[in-house]
């Protein structure tokens, strides 16, 4: 449009000046005419007039054409600076998208995000034995029938096993992430709170530790109180993702390894299916002394009270020298749409006491594996576990004994099995459905102390699982006669559902319901070997004002 202009222009002054040259000769008189005919005639005046009159037009008209030519290059360069002024905000936009959204699964507070979880949860169970106990079942209790509360049924109403969680991330550079967690619930009990299993101190503490992971060396460091490196888990060697039970019991059941304590773990993945892992944890020795005291002259000491400065003065500890030591082994292999997890590894344990004031230890430890393989993928899953050795009894749900004394005093370490096998349905997006087993058995560790020969020579038991311990009061809460009964083994097969009425974007909503029936069979003895059983139905009802569905 511009270079039209400036022809259309440049035409119309040059027919101007082909205009003014043509009347200037008009105006010029001709050198050869005479002088008096210098004048011009009326016709050559109009024709003048005429041309001056063309002139002025074209003159007014290349003036207007430069006008629109400038208003024209003003709303160019106007729209041209409104375009840059556009496109520099969009990339303005571009570069900064995510503080424009706002992220609401987390807290952010000064570079860190902080994720929230827990539960509030209402439940009850019914027991055919009591045992003065809460939702968690000690399955180390009297349930035989000298015990009156054994033969007394027990109704519990309960909202301790509510939990309150918390996860904290940082990462100081792409290749370095920090983590710290924490997990709490209400089953703190302050006076027989301990460091066996649980240590369920007040306030009840599941989980608290904090840990570093370095992308480029594939390696993590956790320190603090987690779940025990021989605890199963899910996928991996992950902290939190640990294969639970999903038991309404908090005691979960017989056969579970685990213990919640705290440790320092080394954790290396070797690949993006294999990890390795070192675990030194806090000690602790459970103990059976037996019915009969030690010869005179044996001093024996092998736990201490606590002073009040952390442990409750009403409660006592192992003596403890080293910790235990945990190495394991996990990998994630698949086969097609089978993803399955394999892990084994090994427990070492050192028991100790002051003998005739001197330190001595005993060794123990075991080697444990566990599988968990989707029979049908995202349908059935089957998992089994287990552990076996001398001296693992703390490491199961059961509790049983890990070490005893000889007639000399010495520690002997207890021989043990723990085992567990389950199946998990998930019939429909909001059911699921459980069937587990799971037993702990022990070996006896019997040794008797004999004073005489022959028919005159009497037998002082010692040890775990003695033949000659008494059992013969066992049968009834009326007998007078003494009832050891040292558990062989704690058996129970058990059985639920969990369905979600709601998962949304106010958070989920679970209920469940628990049956399970256990053994107690006590070793043969004086009288015999009792059995006890135990039926026990839990509900639970569940609100995860966390867990939620569909929130970006």
């Amino acid at each position: 449009m511009f270079v039209k202009s400036l022809l259309v222009g440049a035409s119309l002054v040059a027919a101007g000046t082909f205009a003014s040259t043509v009347i200037a000769q008009q105006n010029v008189p001709s050198s050869g005419a005479p002088s008096g005919a210098a004048g011009t005639s009326a016709e050559d005046l109009q024709e003048e007039e005429v041309l001056r009159q063309q002139l002025e037009t074209l003159q007014r008209r290349l003036s207007d054409l430069e006008e629109r030519r400038r208003a024209q290059e003003a709303a160019a360069a106007q729209a041209a600076a409104a375009a840059a002024q556009a496109a520099s905000a969009s990339a303005a936009a571009q570069t900064q998208p995510q503080a424009q959204a706002p992220r609401t699964d987390k807290i952010y507070y000064k570079g860190v995000s902080i994720t929230l979880g827990g539960f509030v949860a209402g439940e009850s169970v019914y027991r055919t034995r009591g045992t003065g106990n809460d939702v968690a079942t000690a399955y180390d209790g009297d349930y035989f029938h000298n015990n009156p509360e054994a033969n007394s049924s027990q109704l519990v109403f309960t909202a301790r096993q509510s939990q309150l969680s918390a996860l904290i991330e940082g990462a100081p550079n792409p290749l370095t992430h920090l983590m710290a967690y924490g997990e709490f619930d209400f089953q703190g009990a302050a006076q027989t709170a301990n460091s066996k299993e649980s240590n369920s101190y007040n306030p009840s503490l599941r989980q608290l530790y904090g840990s570093a992971g370095w992308d480029d060396m594939h390696l993590h460091v956790l320190a603090g109180q987690a779940w025990s490196l021989a605890t199963m888990n899910v996928s991996g060697i992950d902290p939190r993702a640990v294969a639970i039970p999903p038991t309404i019991d908090a005691q979960y059941l017989p056969g579970f390894t685990w213990t919640r304590q705290a440790q320092l773990r080394i954790t290396e993945d070797v690949s993006q299916q294999v990890s390795l892992a070192l675990s030194l944890e806090n000690p602790q020795t459970t103990f059976y002394t037996g019915p009969n005291a030690l010869p005179a002259g044996i001093n024996l000491n092998y736990e201490a009270p606590g002073t009040g400065l952390g442990f409750n003065s009403e409660n006592t500890l192992s003596l403890n020298h080293i910790p235990d030591g945990i190495l394991k082994a996990a990998g994630d292999p698949s086969i097609g749409d089978y993803q399955m997890h394999l892990e084994g590894f090994g427990l070492y344990r050192s028991f100790y006491e002051r003998l005739n004031h001197a330190g001595e230890s005993e060794p123990g430890g075991g080697f444990g594996a566990g599988v968990l393989l989707p029979l049908v993928p995202r349908l059935l899953e089957l998992e089994v576990s287990g552990l076996s050795g001398r001296g693992i009894g703390r490491y199961g749900s059961a509790q049983l004994p890990d070490v005893t004394f000889d007639a000399q005093g010495d520690l002997r370490p207890i021989k043990e099995l723990i085992g567990l096998a389950g199946l998990t349905l998930h019939a429909a997006p909001s059911w699921d459905f459980y069937l587990m087993a799971g037993e702990e058995k022990d070996d006896s560790k019997a040794y008797n102390l004999v004073a005489g020969k022959g028919k005159k020579a009497k037998i002082t038991p010692y040890g775990y699982g003695n033949e000659h311990y008494s059992n013969a009061g066992c049968y009834s809460e009326t007998s007078m006669a003494a009832c050891i009964g040292n558990l062989r083994a704690v058996e129970q097969g058990t059985l639920g559902f969990w369905q979600s009425p709601y998962a949304g974007s106010y958070g989920t909503i679970r209920w469940g319901l628990q049956y399970s029936r256990s053994e107690f069979k006590a070793f043969p003895g004086v009288g015999g070997g009792p059995l006890a059983i135990e039926n026990m139905v839990f509900a639970s009802i569940r609100y995860y004002p966390f867990d939620h569905i569909g929130v970006p």
